[in-house]
């Protein structure tokens, strides 16, 4: 079971001298709850909550790069996702041998189609390259980036864009 919670209580048991916590669970499946209360052990996985992408978010970045597509009319919407990736993306810097370049290259760039490395400088037997992260690992924040990027650039090819209200209350959902 995944959910998320709010910490409501923290105490030391005396016992163990271990923190003992009571979390308020966002979520009503007592009959999960009870069978996992027989459990010995548990995984568990705290951390800080941040709102993940909408679908819809991802929906409409490929609605916009598919418009974008058919109006410039040489390109599919998979490379203006690509180019948008490498506009605005998040990336790692790296430096590779020139040797294991092309395999380097090929499985990263086999996680995904946003998952791109570009080339920067050959120096010393060595390459220079950026390796951009695909969108299926963005973040709410991230994900607006790319998704105002690609409607700015759909503004400027005079395609019609998704209503000011309508996507201000998409862009709310991200944040």
């Amino acid at each position: 079971m995944q959910t998320t919670a709010k910490i409501t209580d923290i105490n030391i048991d005396y016992n163990t001298n271990k923190p003992k916590i009571s979390l308020l669970l966002d979520t009503n499946e007592l009959d999960t709850i009870e069978e996992l209360k027989n459990e010995d052990k548990l995984n568990i996985d705290l951390k800080k909550y941040r709102q993940k992408r909408s679908l819809d978010a991802n929906a409409y970045c490929w609605v916009l790069c598919d418009k974008i597509a058919k109006t410039i009319g040489n390109s599919t919407k998979e490379d203006i996702y690509k180019e948008a990736i490498s506009y605005v993306g998040t990336f790692e810097p790296l430096i590779v041998e020139e040797r294991a370049f092309d395999k380097f290259k090929e499985v990263w760039e086999k996680q995904g189609l946003g998952y791109l490395v570009k080339e920067n400088t050959r120096k010393d037997k060595c390459v220079k390259v950026f390796c951009y992260y695909g969108s299926s690992s963005y973040d709410s924040k991230e994900m607006s980036i790319l998704i105002e990027f690609l409607i700015n650039e759909a503004k400027e090819l005079g395609i019609e864009t998704m209503p000011e209200g309508e996507l201000k209350s998409l862009l709310e959902q991200w944040h």
